[in-house]
Order: structure tokens, then C-alpha cells, then sequence
């Protein structure tokens, strides 16, 4: 069979609505590490998946997942040891009141059930998210999905803010008091909300901005902003399905770096390394306000397969000292992406952290016009076939996104970037 029948017969078993990476959609059969294999025996650096957080097909996490399978498999209306054990493990690499983790399969569960938590706990409906933002498909976080509305109106109980983006946005790079400046947007949003007749509730952060671009916020932003929030009595909650898990170097979670403590955390995609596992982590006192109200039970959340899985990636982390492999491999990564950079006027800005990088591509570096959707997808699909997986996200689609798993070696950004120098060569 083909790759183009198989490409038709998807489209008949699975509808329309999904797409590929690329202009020829791969055919992936097998991964190992940092590696992938398509049916012709092709070899690939995955340097985009954040699912395969400590490499694919990890033989520690494939063990603890058979083993598991093979014994039982069942839901937390009974006890199982796996799921108490897992939880505490997780719950011991958060800080301060953090203590309290409600296991799900996915991010988007996470943050619908972190909104339906915080609006329990504090008695308010309002929600805030960035610009352009998603949070996940479940209508409540899908209404929080901005990048998704395609011009739908949003509700009336939510408020939008610009995200910190000094390069591109209201406020930039030179200006004094950017902090305060972005965090005062936040503060309108919230004023927003009250003349609409909702008091604030949430204001969901991604500490990473991926999906707006990747960016770093002036260091003081989310203490600014979560001071307004909390205020006006509302919940910071901190979405770390993409920045979470070691992927930004130096700290377990995104928004570490800014030193800060959020109200909840909702966490997902790198959890279980490809198997579907997410998790609310919150304080005692504010579970127990949403447990006066509501029971919560979820058939696959929390079931001792997922858990065996969540444990199995956290002690490959920890045993294979992965944060430090982030945040020092990291390192010479961002050290090889600024040379690229210098190279070629078409990267506008490099921004990230760690293991999670986004180029800003640009037709003219000094107005800072973005490069077409289209452009950088002929530029990923050269990647591809340089066998270097990277994609594309940000507001205007322009910004490359290069987010490896945290085994990524020196070895591998000497691959990653001898592959983006020959495609921005040709693309100049």
C-alpha cells in the first residue's frame, strides 16, 4: 500500500478535520531515544515532540507499563498503592501549599477541571487567558482557546490580554518597566470582566507562551499580574502541559523562573511519555472547597497503569539527572541557535529557555514583518527532509518551534543546526 491511499483511507476513517506536518505527510513506524524511523527506514532527529518527554519508547517506562498491564488494571474507587505513590511523587516536586494531586489523562481534562475547581473555590465565573491562546478542546477550554475561535465571538465571561511579547508587542525591549506595564493589561482584563457583570475567578497562564510565539516575560510580569489577580479575588493557574517537566532547564516548572507560586497547576502531554496521563496539582484548602460541593471521578484518571507510567518517567528524570541535561545541553543549544541567528537576518529573535526554543522568522528584520504560514512550512518540510523534525506556531505562524526531548545530547544540537543552516541557506 502507498502512502497517498493510506493518506485516503485516513480521511475516510477519520474525517476531515485532522492535518499533517509538512508538505508530504510522514509515515512514522518506530522511535528510539530522540530518533524516529518512517516505513522506507528513513531516520529522523524528533526535534518538536514534547510527548516522548524522556525519549521514545524509554525501556524503563515500556516495563512499567507492561508490568502493570499484565497485573490489573482498574479505577481509583479502589485503592491501589501505585496511584497514592505516584501522586505524592509528583506532588513532592512542587512548592510551597502545592500538595494535592487529582490525576487525569490529558491537559485538556487538567485545565477544564482546574476552571471548574477555581470557580467552586472562589464563588466567580470570570476567566482570563493571553491573546491567542490554547488550553485544550473540551467546550469549557476550548471557549479559553483563543487561537481556536476563528472568528467566533468569545463569551462574555472571559477577557483576553496581550501576552508579554517585547519584541512584538505594545511593549518592547528598552522600555522601562515592562513588568508592570503587561501586568497592567491584566489588570484592564479584569475591569473588563466587572463591567460585564463577572468577577474573576481564573487567569490561566502558560509561562512558556508557546502558542503565542514562545517568549520570555520581564522577570517581575507574573508577580505583578498575580497580584491584581488575587485582589480581585480571583485563582492563578499555571498550564504546564508544555513548559512543565524539565523542559525549560534549570527548574521542574515554567513558571519557576519568575518565582512564583501558582494557586493550581495542570499538567499533561510530557507526564507519560506518550501514554495519555495529565494531573491538577492544588493546595488542601482549595480542594476542599470544590469537595463540599462535588465528587470528582474520572474512569481512566488516576488508574494504576497511567500510574505506574507517571512514576516510571519521574524516576527516569531524576535517575538519569534529565533537569541538568536540560538546562546544560540547553545551554549549548541556545549558544548554536544565537550563531544561526547572527548568520541569517531571517531569524528575527531567538526566545526560549532550555530544551523549548522558537526562531521568529522575518522577511525584513527591520520592520519585523513575520514570513508567511507558508514560507516556514516549505522551510520545516526541507527540515524533514534533512531528517530534522521541527514545526511551526505563534500568532502570525512564523515562529519555528524546536522542543526535543530532554535525553537531547551536544551531538544532537550539532545535528539539529547543521540542518537549519543548510535550509536557511537556501531559503535566503
Amino acid at each position: 500500500m502507498t502512502n497517498q491511499q493510506l493518506i485516503e483511507r485516513r480521511r475516510k476513517a477519520l474525517g476531515p478535520a485532522y492535518s499533517h506536518f509538512y508538505d508530504k505527510p510522514l509515515h512514522l513506524v518506530k522511535g528510539q531515544g530522540v530518533w524516529m524511523w518512517d516505513d522506507q527506514g528513513k531516520r529522523y532527529l524528533d526535534c518538536y515532540n514534547n510527548v516522548a518527554s524522556v525519549g521514545h519508547c524509554h525501556p524503563h517506562v515500556v516495563e512499567a507499563l507492561c508490568g502493570q498491564a499484565r497485573t490489573l488494571n482498574t479505577h481509583t474507587r479502589y485503592l491501589h498503592e501505585n496511584v497514592v505513590g505516584f501522586a505524592e511523587t509528583l506532588a513532592s516536586k512542587m512548592p510551597g501549599e502545592l500538595s494535592v494531586c487529582m490525576p487525569v489523562c490529558t491537559g485538556t481534562e487538567a485545565n477544564d477541571l482546574a476552571v471548574q475547581i477555581a470557580r467552586v473555590a472562589t464563588g466567580r465565573h470570570g476567566c482570563i487567558v493571553a491573546e491567542h491562546s490554547y488550553h485544550g478542546n473540551s467546550t469549557l477550554v476550548h471557549d479559553l482557546s483563543t487561537s481556536e475561535r476563528f472568528g467566533d465571538p468569545d463569551p462574555d465571561w472571559l477577557a483576553t490580554v496581550e501576552p508579554p511579547d517585547t519584541y512584538r508587542g505594545p511593549f518592547r525591549e528598552g522600555e522601562n518597566d515592562l513588568g508592570a506595564k503587561y501586568a497592567g493589561l491584566v489588570s484592564k482584563s479584569i475591569q473588563k470582566l466587572e463591567a460585564r457583570g463577572h468577577q474573576l475567578a481564573v487567569f490561566m497562564v502558560e509561562s512558556a507562551w508557546e502558542n503565542q510565539g514562545i517568549m520570555q516575560a520581564p522577570q517581575d510580569y507574573l508577580n505583578h499580574a498575580a497580584a491584581f489577580v488575587r485582589d480581585a479575588g480571583g485563582l492563578v493557574v499555571a498550564d504546564e502541559v508544555q513548559s512543565g517537566y524539565c523542559r525549560m532547564g534549570a527548574h521542574w516548572w515554567g513558571f519557576k523562573h519568575y518565582d512564583i507560586i501558582p494557586d493550581i497547576v495542570t499538567l499533561g502531554k510530557p507526564m507519560g511519555n506518550g501514554h495519555p496521563l495529565g494531573a491538577v496539582v492544588t493546595t488542601p484548602a482549595i480542594v476542599e472547597k470544590f469537595a463540599e460541593r462535588y465528587e470528582y471521578f474520572n474512569t481512566f484518571g488516576g488508574n494504576p497503569v497511567s500510574a505506574a507510567v507517571g512514576q516510571a518517567v519521574i524516576e527516569v528524570i531524576d535517575n538519569e539527572n534529565l533537569l541538568a541535561n536540560a538546562t546544560e545541553v540547553g545551554a549549548y543549544l541556545e549558544g548554536q541557535l544565537q550563531e544561526l541567528a547572527d548568520r541569517y537576518d531571517m531569524i528575527g529573535e531567538l526566545r526560549g529557555r532550555g530544551l523549548f526554543w522558537g526562531l521568529d522568522l522575518v522577511s525584513d528584520p527591520d520592520t519585523r514583518e513575520p514570513i508567511s504560514k507558508e514560507e516556514l512550512r516549505r522551510i520545516t518540510t526541507d527540515a524533514a527532509k534533512q531528517g530534522t523534525l521541527v514545526a511551526t506556531m505563534g500568532r502570525y505562524g512564523n515562529v519555528m518551534k524546536i522542543r526535543p526531548p530532554l535525553v537531547f545530547s551536544r551531538d544532537n544540537v550539532d545535528h539539529l543546526i547543521n540542518a537549519l543552516d543548510t535550509v536557511f541557506a537556501r531559503a535566503n
